[in-house]
């Protein structure tokens, strides 16, 4: 086995190749030239192969240049860039193989045109520094188009979630308590569980949870959360214990991203307290009874929400996990808005997209999602008055730019660790034949549908009364196009002048 880094083999590969074209040699006269076989000489260039000092010695000899010139990180002008990348956490850390990319074939495809690759690589880097991406926006991401390769089913997280409910008693209950799973942690895994610290920290009293390692495994969680926000976190921490994940965020919000096999590890936890608090078997055949009523229940849809031990965002996240899976319904959405009392402003906090609808996402930018979608409207009409308190909202979302149409769910809460604040959360799933033959209330007509878009500034709505900005992107975007007619025009008239 290998024991020198991947990111260095692929330097000397792209080093090695780069001196012998330069030199007009082929590997079959390279290798006449060093004793090594062509073979091996292109393992070496494609970083499968690390010589030995001897052999690297010979190389540089028979190439011309000097052992530090071929085997140092320096690299010349026109490899600068693929040599900066090489070495970046981006690419050490960018989970290649979870897409079945070889790293390998990617320096290659660069070494074939190092000029050209080195420019587009700068002109990435320049991009990512104008928007301020950082190595954690392209790990998420990675993340986000790893479950939608997937459908976000992940089975064998499922069955490892049910091996532990058989173990203790659980397989088929509908709510299974914080106290429960919080006696697991402490009495068989020896965890310490402290409630005081973290509510009254002066910075840091926004989080929820804290892990300490150690010997004695300690979980500081904030005493102001709801027993299902304590179930849900009790259940993460039993998800990195059963699932053997080491690496892990040591915050319930994650403060700082250092590797890939963190943000994945963070997933499969969550994923694995959402499998424990809403068992697909039970929640799958709720889904069915509900969805085959013939008019939408708000009433009956909170039922089913408050008949388990969770949140209405670990709810409808779960949907997003079991609808693919269980109904075929793949084609859907989950967003989480947040709003402050009074303010102005509504963040997109969380999503997940599923759909064919270009929702701007990643990086927060600075544009007004539309007011018209269910979610929003209910952060907007005011906060309900009491802590835990829901409100429900459906509607028939029709996007204006050829998204299709969705039916959307939607449920808000007042935020147990911000005053004043609250959050919904949606999930749409796209209207289409399949929704039609597995939701029959889709066309109930107490369902409002309404046109929507995403967000004000992209949107040509002209008589939107809910509009919060002016719609400057579209407009922009308009002139583009009148602008590339004018002259479409302008040329073929001056053409046929001639």
């Amino acid at each position: 086995m290998e024991q020198t880094p991947l990111s260095l083999r692929l330097l000397l590969g792209l080093k090695l190749r780069s001196f012998r074209t330069e030199r007009g040699l082929g590997l079959r006269d390279l290798a006449e030239a060093t004793g090594l076989s062509v073979s091996y000489l292109s393992e070496i260039e494609t970083g499968r192969k690390y010589p030995k000092l001897q052999k690297l010695l010979t190389l540089a000899s028979s190439l011309g240049v000097s052992y530090e010139d071929l085997v140092s990180l320096r690299t010349d002008e026109r490899l600068g860039p693929i040599g900066e990348l090489l070495s970046s956490s981006f690419f050490r850390e960018f989970p290649l193989e979870l897409f079945r990319i070889e790293p390998e074939a990617v320096i290659q495809l660069m070494t074939e045109a190092p000029i050209e690759a080195g420019a587009l690589l700068s002109a990435l880097s320049e991009i990512a520094r104008t928007y301020d991406l950082r190595v954690e926006h392209f790990l998420f991401a990675a993340l986000r188009a790893y479950q939608q390769l997937l459908h976000n089913h992940f089975p064998e997280i499922e069955k490892a979630a049910e091996n532990f409910l058989d173990r203790h008693g659980w397989r088929g209950r509908r709510s299974i308590t914080a106290f429960e799973l919080q006696r697991v942690l402490e009495e068989e895994h020896g965890f310490t569980i402290e409630e005081e610290t973290l509510a009254g920290h002066p910075v840091l009293g926004d989080l929820r949870s804290v892990f300490v390692a150690g010997k004695k495994k300690r979980l500081l969680i904030n005493g102001r959360l709801l027993p299902a926000q304590r179930a849900f976190l009790f259940g993460r921490e039993l998800g990195y214990l059963n699932l053997g994940l080491a690496q892990r965020s040591t915050t319930s919000t994650q403060i700082s991203v250092d590797t890939f096999s963190q943000v994945i590890n963070d997933f499969k936890a969550a994923y694995f307290s959402g499998a424990l608090l809403l068992q697909r078997e039970l929640l799958g055949a709720d889904l069915r009874d509900f969805f085959a009523l013939p008019r939408w229940s708000a009433e009956d849809f909170a039922a089913i929400l408050a008949s388990y031990e969770t949140t209405p965002e670990t709810f409808f996240y779960r949907l997003s996990q079991l609808l693919p899976a269980q109904l075929g319904l793949e084609k859907l959405f989950f967003v989480r808005l947040s709003h402050r009392l009074g303010g102005a402003g509504i963040r997109l906090t969380k999503m997940l997209n599923m759909s064919q609808l270009p929702i701007p996402a990643g990086v927060e930018p600075q544009e007004h999602y539309c007011r018209r979608w269910p979610g929003s409207q209910l952060l907007l009409a005011g906060q309900p008055a009491e802590a835990g308190r829901l409100k429900a909202a459906i509607q028939r979302s029709f996007f204006l730019d050829g998204g299709g149409e969705y039916l959307q769910f939607s449920l808000a809460r007042p935020l147990a660790l911000a005053a004043g604040a609250h959050a919904s959360v949606s999930l749409g799933v796209r209207l289409d034949q399949e929704l039609k033959e597995k939701i029959a209330f889709w066309d109930d007509p107490g369902i409002e549908r309404r046109e929507v878009n995403t967000t004000c500034e992209r949107c040509g709505l002209r008589d939107c009364l809910e509009r919060a900005a002016p719609p400057t992107l579209r407009e922009e975007e308009e002139r583009q196009k009148e602008r590339a007619t004018a002259l479409k025009i302008l040329v073929e008239s001056q053409s046929a002048a001639r």
